[in-house]
């Protein structure tokens, strides 16, 4: 029987977004309707669509080789796992999520101990008990099935929630006490699994590709032909990741010059360079950086 990875893909907010993740890393998964294995043009990849929250304890288990998941489900399961690498994108920006602890604009508390013996609604019962504990706070921590920012007043005292730019927390006139926990997305493996040398190197290949298209975006590649007696001032323009490529022309008096530099600064950047002297100036996309 042939190598075979079993790789749980996030269903739900995330699936889009790691489905272009890998589309940019150099993996096409196709999401066929109605079915929960995604297609990969890689014969020693199966794909299976799991949500986020479960995916921690199926790679523990052995039913996955690996998944990706948010490290706030591996904290909340306890899953025993092997972390292979940490993949920070989400479904709105490449910031971490964040848990918070919320509470009605107009509740008089303050601090996380105001909350003893209150009800606190969320998702995430385990990491808001830990939390909790670590207060040396007993409260009643129920299961919210959703909506958990409609709850307080009337269903609960107070929210343990997550969030990425706040905006739903504010609409529903929720203020923050505190954070309980940031949150990325990590590249998981089962332990036994990892300890096959044949799926250590696989993921290990897939891991440096992720990465690699992560690092990639936002950026552009530069390149250009510039005179000698101005490469010092071309160069001093320049806010290279690393040092430019610098390389002969057949005229001794020129040279090409290619870089890598945030996108948002190319139509800053270009008109400069090219009052500095450089010319021919290309600008192309990039679709992996690998460190």
């Amino acid at each position: 029987m042939p190598n075979l990875l079993k790789l749980g893909i996030p269903a739900g907010s995330l699936q889009e977004a790691t489905g272009e993740l890998f589309r940019r890393a150099g993996y096409k998964i196709t999401f066929p309707s109605r079915s929960y294995f995604p297609s990969i043009d890689d014969d020693e990849i199966e794909c299976m669509l799991i949500r986020a929250q479960e995916m921690a304890r199926y790679v523990a288990s052995g039913v996955l080789d690996a998944g990706l998941t948010g490290h706030d489900w591996i904290v909340e399961t306890g899953a025993d796992v092997h972390e292979v690498a940490e993949l920070v994108f989400s479904k709105v920006s490449r910031r971490p999520v964040r848990w918070v602890l919320c509470v009605p604009n107009d509740s008089p508390v303050k601090t996380v101990k105001d909350l003893q013996g209150a009800r606190i609604a969320t998702e995430a019962v385990g990491l808001t008990k830990q939390y909790l504990a670590k207060h040396g706070v007993e409260a009643n921590v129920e299961f919210s099935w959703g909506a958990t920012e409609v709850k307080p007043p009337r269903l609960a005292d107070a929210i343990v929630e997550v969030t990425e730019t706040g905006n739903s927390l504010r609409a529903n006139n929720l203020r923050i006490v505190d954070e309980i926990l940031q949150s990325t997305t990590r590249l998981i493996a089962n332990k036994t699994a990892y300890a096959d040398p044949w799926r250590k190197q696989k993921l290990d290949d897939l891991a440096l590709m992720l990465r690699g298209a992560i690092n990639a975006e936002g950026k552009v590649g530069l390149m250009m032909n510039v005179p000698r007696d101005r490469l010092a001032h071309v160069l001093a323009l320049l806010p290279a990741l690393q040092k430019p490529t610098i390389s002969s022309l057949s005229d001794e008096g020129w040279v090409d010059v290619n870089t890598v530099l945030n996108e948002a600064v190319v139509r800053q950047i270009i008109p400069r360079l090219k009052a500095a002297g450089a010319c021919g100036i290309v600008e192309y996309p990039l679709n992996k950086v690998i460190d």
